[in-house]
């Protein structure tokens, strides 16, 4: 297995309200300067930081699944669907845009921290729903610990998001020095995204445990550092914490390739 790294340098850039709000985009609209344009029905995913307030006017969406994730600060929330809602440190929103939706988006810090993450359904059968607006707690997201790790579940079997397309994600803290496993199924992808600290990424051929000394591959990475796995066989994949702090990473999988058209990028 391969990992693909992308420094910051690879990712896309983007600011809204005048610089008050500015992204770096793992993985961006064309002509944003992102190496990596999709993974699967991962259509879109933008780091977003406001030091004071910034706020993003009124805006069209159609189909897509659209998750706000909260690290730092607040995300004010208004849309064509009577919504006004705020959303805190841990907590989440998703909207399915379905037929189309109008929505503002404010910022709110200090240091206002946010992920916008754009998923793909088929769109063909997303534009005949209803748009609908969700929002949830940090603590409804369900947390398992082991051996140094904590692991939040945020999107997928045993967590209260559920989306129409295919996709798992996960906020994982692990103390520096410990690790955690991801077993990788076969025919799919995961994006880590290193939201604070250091650490590597390691694959393991599928049930042979997490002995370090086996590693097939390993890819060491930093703090903004995004970095890109396919399994076309199953692999597990051991995360570790590197340096003097914890490591704090975001990780998505979704299916390698999916089963319907997939709306085209266009540089």
């Amino acid at each position: 297995m391969q990992f693909r790294l992308y420094p910051p340098a690879l990712q896309g850039k983007g600011e809204f309200d005048g610089g008050a709000i500015v992204e770096q985009k793992p993985i961006g609209f064309p002509r944003e300067g992102s190496a990596v344009k999709r993974i699967g029905p991962l259509f879109y995913w933008a780091w977003a930081h406001a030091p004071r307030e910034g706020f993003i006017d009124s805006h069209p969406h159609q189909a897509f699944e659209i998750v706000t994730y909260v690290i730092q600060g607040e995300a004010h929330h208004g849309d064509s669907l009577g919504t006004q809602s705020v959303v805190g440190p841990g907590g989440a929103q998703v909207i399915q845009a379905g037929s189309g939706v109008y929505h503002n988006e404010r910022l709110v810090g200090p240091d206002a921290e946010i992920f916008q993450i754009w998923f793909e359904p088929s769109i063909r059968d997303a534009l005949r729903r209803d748009p609908t607006y969700r929002q949830y707690e940090d603590a409804q997201f369900t947390r398992t610990e082991r051996k140094g790790a904590v692991c939040k579940k945020v999107i997928g079997e045993g967590s209260p998001i559920a989306l129409v397309a295919d996709a798992n994600m996960w906020d994982v803290r692990i103390e520096s020095g410990a690790q955690y496993v991801h077993e990788l199924p076969a025919g799919r992808s995961l994006a880590l995204l290193a939201v604070r600290g250091e650490g590597s990424i390691a694959s393991l051929p599928e049930g042979s445990g997490d002995d370090s000394e086996q590693h097939a591959a390993r890819t060491d990475f930093k703090h903004r550092d995004f970095v890109v796995a396919d399994a076309e066989s199953g692999r597990s994949l051991i995360i570790r914490s590197g340096g003097g702090e914890a490591l704090r990473a975001i990780l998505i999988e979704v299916p390698t390739r999916v089963d319907y058209p997939l709306y085209p990028k266009r540089n």
